[in-house]
């Protein structure tokens, strides 16, 4: 099991590396400026950041009263990943769009091309992290 400093630097760590790997790519493939890209991604890493630990807990809430635990079988993790994917959609796309200046369907592809990206991203980071920083058992 990790330790709480070992979570904490494997949060820390995976918004500060996808911030840097993000930004050049996303200011060059959607032709903006790399401040914009940065000023987006820094504030969608802090708002998934604490959606996550609030849309954890009441999905874990919501499991236990329902089935009674909180162990989460295969079907149970893709509903979780979708339905926290859709939350953060709701409060990211609005703002993606006003900060920006774009259409909701731009923030929308926007967005996309970010959850696409993290989602090759979390799992590569995870692989290296656990290489780096291998789990005590």
């Amino acid at each position: 099991m990790r330790t709480p400093q070992d979570r904490i630097r494997h949060a820390i760590s995976f918004e500060i590396v996808g911030i840097l790997l993000i930004v050049p790519p996303g200011a060059v493939g959607f032709g903006m400026h790399a401040k914009d890209i940065g000023v987006v991604a820094i504030i969608g890493s802090v708002l998934a950041t604490l959606w996550n630990y609030l849309y954890t807990l009441m999905f874990d809430h919501a499991l236990k009263r329902l089935k009674g635990r909180v162990q989460k079988t295969g079907a149970e993790r893709v509903l979780h990943a979708l339905l926290f994917e859709a939350g953060l959609l709701v409060v990211t796309l609005p703002l993606f769009a006003l900060f920006l200046g774009i259409s909701l369907w731009q923030a929308l592809i926007m967005d996309i091309a970010f959850v696409v990206f993290f989602l090759v991203y979390a799992f590569v980071f995870n692989w290296v992290y656990d290489l780096l920083y291998p789990v005590s058992e």
